[in-house]
């Protein structure tokens, strides 16, 4: 039986493990993301794909199954905000944390900005847009 505890003691484990990958791989590296996003090294791309080949390889041994409905209306203007802002400022979400926890402070700045965004997202989807947030939005 699955305690609390436990789930969380893996999730941390989990994450520590994904972080450590994350940081030694590169992907924590400013310099590293804007060659990756200038086309100057290919090596994160390769990264990348090598990520999606082994969850292709996962899915199929699982067989995992399902076709994804309608694309949300928010998912486009979304993903080319999220790239943008990756783009700029060297980390999606998750690799601010990363660099902060390697000592790269700056990174402080893009963590209070996706706070933000994610605020006055939330808010414009509230006074304008009123879409579905779905599963995601809550």
């Amino acid at each position: 039986m699955r305690t609390r505890g436990g789930v969380l003691i893996a999730n941390i484990i989990a994450g520590l493990a994904l972080g450590y990958t994350v940081a030694n791989i590169g992907f924590g590296d400013y310099a590293e993301l804007n060659r990756m996003f200038t086309f100057q090294d290919l090596r994160m791309f390769l990264a990348f794909g090598g990520a999606v080949v082994i969850i292709v390889v996962v899915f199929a041994m699982l067989r995992v199954r399902g076709t994804p409905g309608r694309i949300h209306a928010g998912v486009i203007p979304g993903a080319v905000l999220f790239g943008t802002g990756w783009a700029i400022s060297g980390g999606c979400p998750a690799i601010p944390i990363v660099q902060v926890a390697s000592g790269y402070l700056p990174a402080l700045v893009t963590i209070a900005g996706v706070v933000v965004g994610i605020r006055a997202c939330r808010w414009a989807n509230a006074k304008y847009f009123h879409l579905d947030g779905g599963s995601c939005g809550r």
